[in-house]
């Protein structure tokens, strides 16, 4: 019956990022940088509302967009945190994920033959779904642009086709972001086009040195933001996501949610309305803990000789391969056999990733400190 399953599914991939880290996974001799979790445990105000949520049988079905508690808290925190402007009733879904909010969003908006623009290197998890859907992913590369996805490179890429540009910022893989002088030119580029923009901003809560801006609050009428819990609250597998879209499109896009999932869990939506009040500043602490990870990976690649940039945000470095003699996934598994650590292969990040690998410092101080005492031997040893 293989025969007859849908060639589009035939035609896509299990994420690189995933296949590599399930490929060491359980070898606990093998320090893994792979996956992008936070190894902070779910605050815990978060859970006790979730526990206090069972005991009061808060376990049927909420309003197909969410408990209305909960997506009037949702607009809140973007109104207070990056001045975004909602109506709980009608602009906001409460998804399964982030995940599911990109599927749903890319759903609604793209038709067979339509093309979508992203920057190469990105997270694997747009090019399957806009794939699905008919449509083509269109890649800018911004390696040569210190990984920054600017209007001067969009603009050569806008075609009668184009029907969405995804920003996702601060990006997976590169940490970079972009600042409100970059995110305005692309909002005067995009004014008089009728072009979706796909705000990817769940690491939104995850910027060090500048404060994140959406372009949101600049073209709010072409954007769909997705946000959620996973990464500011370390609710990762709560999948707890959030959607804001102006209300025209936003009832377009609950219908695909609605059959899609129903609702979100509402055990964790009860945990999730916890986060965005009371939790409202837990990301904070982290932040911190995380900005020092950043700046102690940063100084020991660079006194390694390695090209890196410095990230905006999020947990991630995207770091050149040194030499030139293997692709990054024979890169990794190389590292991985001679020094037992394990990274993610650029070319998980598409085409334009190859040459690169990531490293995520969502990990203890102790992990970060050997795994780069381990990369600086293998690079001392085995880079001929």
């Amino acid at each position: 019956m293989e025969h007859l399953v849908n060639k589009r599914v035939k035609n896509i991939e299990i994420s690189g990022i995933r296949k590599f880290s399930n490929m060491v996974a359980g070898n606990k001799d093998i320090l893994s940088l792979t996956v992008g979790q936070p190894d902070f445990p779910t605050p815990d105000h978060i859970k006790e509302a979730a526990k206090a949520a069972i005991d009061e049988n808060f376990t049927t079905y909420t309003h197909n967009a969410g408990d209305i508690t909960l997506r009037k808290a949702a607009a809140d925190f973007v109104e207070k945190k990056y001045n975004l402007h909602y109506q709980p009733e009608t602009e906001v879904i409460v998804t399964t994920g982030a995940s599911e909010a990109i599927d749903i969003a890319f759903r609604t908006i793209l038709e067979h033959g339509a093309e979508v623009i992203l920057p190469g290197p990105v997270y694997p998890g747009y090019e399957p779904i806009i794939k699905l859907c008919g449509a083509t992913p269109v890649y800018v590369d911004i390696r040569d642009n210190a990984f920054r996805f600017t209007a001067d490179l969009i603009k050569d890429y806008i075609t009668d086709k184009t029907r969405c540009i995804v920003l996702p910022y601060p990006s997976n893989p590169t940490g970079v972001s972009l600042n409100e002088s970059e995110l305005q030119d692309i909002a005067k580029l995009l004014t008089d086009k009728d072009i979706f923009i796909l705000a990817d901003e769940i690491y939104s809560e995850l910027v060090y040195d500048q404060k994140h801006i959406s372009i949101a609050s600049m073209l709010r009428e072409k954007t769909i933001v997705i946000n959620g819990l996973s990464k500011s609250h370390s609710m990762t597998g709560w999948r707890i996501g959030l959607l804001y879209a102006p209300e025209s499109i936003c009832k377009e896009i609950l219908k695909v949610h609605q059959y899609n999932v129903t609702c979100a869990s509402s055990i964790s939506q009860m945990g999730a309305l916890q986060a965005l009040t009371v939790g409202i500043n837990d990301a904070l602490p982290m932040n911190e803990e995380y900005k020092k990870r950043r700046n102690y990976i940063f100084n020991r690649l660079e006194s390694m000789g390695l090209h890196v940039i410095m990230p905006d945000g999020a947990f991630y470095f995207l770091i050149q391969i040194p030499f030139g003699h293997m692709n990054s996934f024979e890169f990794c598994l190389d590292l991985v056999d001679k020094v037992k650590v394990a990274t993610v292969p650029g070319s998980a990040f598409s085409s334009l990733g190859e040459g690169f690998f990531r490293i995520s410092f969502a990990y203890s101080m102790d992990t970060l400190e050997e795994a780069c005492n381990r990369l600086e031997k293998y690079l001392k040893e085995y880079n001929a």
